[in-house]
């Protein structure tokens, strides 16, 4: 679910900061995740589900065990934000030097080293459509996305500037049980779960 402001065009740092600050005002308070990117406030209403934390759990294992050890797989706060581009978003898993994690404050984008993203099953086009378009705005140079729902996912890579704005030039599919590079490691993405159908979550 996407809140559009009225009027994006005119106060756009005063909006901006009354957006943060509502945002802010929402931690631990209300359930879901909210976050701020062009069109407003994006909230995705997930819950702790399994199959999505095992991902990230596992995930970011496979990623440390390779990875030097002052780099680093962070799945807690803070959050990346831009200020200028009137961005905040919150990674399931940000790839960053220990070293950038120092100070106060959100992360700088741009000093990450990837983003990943498990799909939640709620908002999907906040993965696949949004942040596709945000990620590479704000500077994080590698995007990688994993899809429970279909169990498979995609690599995008190279910002290049467009009519639109900048956005990935290279796009590297893959599905669940091939390796898969994100920026200069190679994990493997065998047993990650995947979500059950709806349909035998009823049952």
């Amino acid at each position: 679910m996407t809140i559009a402001p009225d009027n994006a065009q005119q106060g756009a740092t005063h909006l901006y900061r009354a957006m943060r600050d509502f945002v802010e005002s929402t931690d631990g308070t209300l359930p879901g995740k909210f976050e701020i990117t062009k069109e407003g406030i994006a909230l995705d209403m997930m819950s702790p589900v399994r199959p999505h934390e095992l991902t990230t759990l596992r995930l970011r294992k496979r990623l440390e065990k390779v990875m030097p050890e002052e780099i680093v797989a962070h799945t807690g706060e803070p959050d990346v934000e831009l200020v200028p581009e009137g961005i905040l978003r919150r990674p399931d898993i940000m790839v960053i030097a220990e070293a950038d994690m120092e100070g106060q404050g959100s992360f700088d984008p741009r000093t990450l080293i990837a983003a990943v993203e498990i799909v939640s099953r709620s908002n999907p086009d906040n993965d696949w459509v949004t942040k596709l378009r945000d990620y590479p705005l704000i500077g994080i140079p590698v995007y990688a996305i994993f899809d429970p729902r279909t169990g498979d996912g995609a690599v995008l890579s190279d910002i290049h500037s467009t009519p639109d704005g900048p956005r990935y030039a290279t796009r590297k599919d893959f599905v669940y049980g091939e390796d898969v590079t994100i920026a200069d490691w190679t994990i493997s993405t065998r047993d990650l779960p995947r979500y059950e159908s709806e349909t035998t979550e009823q049952l």
